[in-house]
């Protein structure tokens, strides 16, 4: 294997369920990683990857709220971010969320105090800005920001409800609610959701049960409903960042589908087979949509090449100049025998995990580099193979 191309591993020592990558930083690649655990003092580990010299810098910021659940990246400020946590108090466990804030300098380093009188280690500080309302009785809590640049709206999602919040420097309002409908006599909780980034970031769609629902934030309308989307309950959802109104489910089917919310009598591809247990997270690639990542309870990470249905078909490449041209009459036999190579269908299988794959994210700064998570608390980087990254851009 080139140098390169092998794996970076970081192992946490509590277990892990939740990444999410610095999405307002497009410079370097960095993430977040929340652990979860009830005894221990829980932590967030901000990972930044040096693509150069192939290492990896952290900094633990102390958590001492509880169990992470969910994290979430703001898209407009390097250093805010959302925390839904678990905690147990007076012998209750309760859900919560927290907009907080990791204290950076100028170049995104974190600002380290060491305690006066002591030869301890240096600490990151983690500033607790404001708390979101949450219901009592939630057993299910995530909060996602608004990725349009500009706007600080933050979608928390609580069981059946979905509440849209206007965050400011130390309150939030709410701007819009929407309760899920009873189906058949009964709740039908929330598992996942993601914002659509097209159209201004009008649509949110949550996984619910085997369903898939879009919501229409300005018309507090439903905006599609896509049902029976898996046949068992659909744990991830994520939209095209490059090409309307397709989006990627899988589920506890073992199944990755992707469909056209135009028309969603049928899934426009299924893969199958690929899986052995539940996959908990899909997800496009916000640069080149035909590359999409799968994660799932079988300890796997699988790379795919979808171009066939993505937003740059197979028969035309883009100039410099963004013209079209048709690649099969560049004189370079070379590069027409590499892209003919380029099938759709798995790129390749990831099994340096030892344990259900939770969380896997794109970096926000560069095309060829995602991050995977599994419980065990084991955080791995691995890029895009050359072969296919110079297939795409030659």
């Amino acid at each position: 294997m080139d140098l390169d191309e092998a794996p970076i591993i970081h192992g946490l020592e509590l277990p892990s369920r939740c990444i999410c990558a610095q999405s307002a930083e497009t410079n370097i690649t960095r993430f977040l990683v929340g652990t979860q655990s009830l005894r221990q003092e829980n932590q967030i580990h901000y990972i930044e990857f040096d693509d150069e010299n192939n290492v990896i810098d952290k900094t633990v910021f102390s958590h001492p709220f509880g169990e992470i659940w969910h994290l979430s990246a703001n898209y407009n400020d390097s250093q805010l971010f959302t925390s839904c946590y678990q905690s147990y108090d007076d012998a209750k466990l309760s859900l919560s969320c927290i907009v907080g804030r990791l204290s950076l300098d100028e170049n995104m380093k974190p600002n380290l105090t060491i305690p006066d009188g002591s030869n301890t280690n240096a600490a990151a500080k983690l500033e607790k800005i404001l708390s979101i309302e949450v219901e009592d009785n939630a057993t299910k809590l995530m909060a996602h920001w608004k990725p349009i640049e500009g706007e600080n709206d933050l979608m928390v999602l609580s069981n059946t409800k979905m509440n849209l919040y206007d965050v400011e420097r130390s309150s939030a309002a709410l701007s819009s609610s929407y309760d899920l409908p009873l189906r058949k006599g009964h709740l039908c909780p929330i598992t996942n959701g993601r914002w659509n980034p097209h159209h201004s970031g009008k649509v949110f769609a949550v996984a619910t049960e085997q369903s898939v629902l879009g919501w229409d934030v300005r018309s507090n309308q439903k905006a599609f409903f896509i049902e029976n989307a898996h046949g068992q309950l659909v744990r991830d959802i994520d939209f095209n960042p490059n090409k309307m109104y397709y989006v990627v489910t899988c589920g506890d089917d073992c199944q990755v589908r992707f469909w056209d919310t135009r028309n969603f009598e049928e899934p426009v591809q299924v893969l199958v087979d690929d899986h052995s247990h539940w996959v908990w997270s899909a997800r496009f690639n916000p640069f080149h949509d035909q590359l999409v990542l799968s994660g799932g309870s079988d300890s796997k990470v699988i790379l795919y090449n979808m171009k066939a249905i993505s937003s740059e078909p197979y028969d035309q490449e883009v100039s410099s100049d963004g013209e079209y041209s048709d690649s099969s009459k560049s004189d370079d036999d070379e590069y027409v025998a590499e892209k003919s190579e380029m099938k759709d269908g798995v790129i390749g299988v990831y099994e340096e995990h030892e344990d259900s794959v939770y969380a896997l994210e794109w970096s926000a700064a560069d095309p060829w580099t995602f991050a995977s998570l599994s419980y065990d608390g084991r955080f791995i980087i691995n890029r895009v193979p050359k072969t296919v990254k110079y297939g795409i851009l030659l």
